[in-house]
């Protein structure tokens, strides 16, 4: 997703509308990589030079989690409490794609290029999320 894109997206008045968006998103772009991960995981886990038991099971957890997200986003007003612990989980889903890297994982090129740039797209969620409800916060007072 381009920086226009993503900028179009918040561009609002209402820092409600932005806070849905982002969470409708988050929850668009991970629910396809579980779908895909489900789907294509015997290719994908070559290419990515995983375990081809890993894409399957985080494809389940990945529809699990983007099912929750989505059932966030489309509440009028998604419960703060409901969306910090959205934010978190995607930091965390963040920092724990890194450690993954660092630690564990062996993958290809293709894989650290792909684990890289998906944390940074879920650390970007969560950063866009925190100020929509922060803005949202701040102009119900």
């Amino acid at each position: 997703m381009s920086a226009s894109q993503l900028s179009a997206l918040a561009r609002t008045a209402e820092p409600q509308t932005a806070l849905r968006r982002f969470l409708a998103l988050d929850a668009l772009v991970t629910g396809a990589n579980g779908l895909a991960y489900l789907a294509v995981s015997g290719p994908l886990a070559d290419f990515l030079g995983v375990d081809s038991a890993l894409l399957p099971a985080l494809g389940v957890f990945l529809l699990v989690y983007a099912a929750g997200v989505g059932v966030l986003a489309a509440r009028e007003r998604p419960p703060a409490l409901a969306v910090r612990a959205v934010v978190d989980a995607n930091l965390a889903w963040a920092a724990l794609s890194c450690a993954a890297l660092a630690l564990w994982l062996t993958p290809s090129t293709a894989g650290v290029v792909w684990t890289v740039l998906q944390a940074a797209v879920v650390a970007g969620f969560a950063l866009f999320q925190h100020l929509a409800l922060k803005a949202r916060q701040g102009s119900s007072e």
